[in-house]
């Protein structure tokens, strides 16, 4: 099942259209949708190692353009969203935020950025909070371009033989996944 989903994303990955898509899902991501960018760029960087930079580079600029979207909205708009908001399940991580907005500053952004802490949060708290632009795009530009970097470079470097590799065990990894993600969610209701 997960060797099938596998080489259809790697095929996804090979599109005509792939850059323009991940594009779009990048410059989405750091406002307003919840599927991280990675999904997109790490089959690309693996199906064509010798673009991975490039893809790279896109995800970056596209992730802070969304970023500057998302802190727009955060800075003229934010009233019209509190609702939605405090319904959805980001209104602890837009108060986490701003904690750490107040003893971090520019790091939050960064810190944000490179992590897989939901990016969009941060954009639109730092609009919330009237951030300093300047420092926020250099925040954004440093911390998503290392991450997207580091993630298409690593995949490069694997190339055709992570490719195959991962092809082998991908239903294993896949059923693995499945299984931690049950442990988590049992163990989360437990908890609360």
């Amino acid at each position: 099942m997960f060797q099938r989903l596998y080489d259809k994303a790697l095929q996804w990955a090979r599109h005509r259209h792939a850059e323009k898509y991940l594009f779009a899902l990048s410059f989405a991501e750091s406002s307003f949708f919840p599927v991280p960018p990675d999904v997109m760029l790490a089959p690309m960087a693996l199906a064509r190692p010798s673009k991975a930079l490039r893809f790279a580079l896109l995800t970056t600029i596209a992730s802070v353009l969304g970023g500057i979207l998302g802190y727009l909205i955060g800075y003229f708009a934010f009233d019209l969203i509190v609702p939605w908001l405090q319904e959805s399940r980001y209104w602890e991580g837009y108060l986490q935020a701003r904690q750490w907005f107040t003893e971090w500053g520019f790091w939050a952004v960064f810190i944000a950025g490179f992590s897989p802490i939901p990016y969009k949060v941060f954009t639109i708290t730092a609009g919330v909070l009237n951030m300093l632009f300047l420092p926020f795009v250099a925040a954004s530009l440093v911390g998503r371009g290392a991450r997207f970097c580091l993630v298409a470079m690593l995949l490069a470097w694997g190339g055709e033989r992570l490719e195959a590799v991962l092809r082998i065990y991908m239903d294993r990894i896949g059923w693995g996944l499945v299984l931690l993600i049950v442990i988590g969610g049992s163990i989360y209701k437990l908890m609360s």
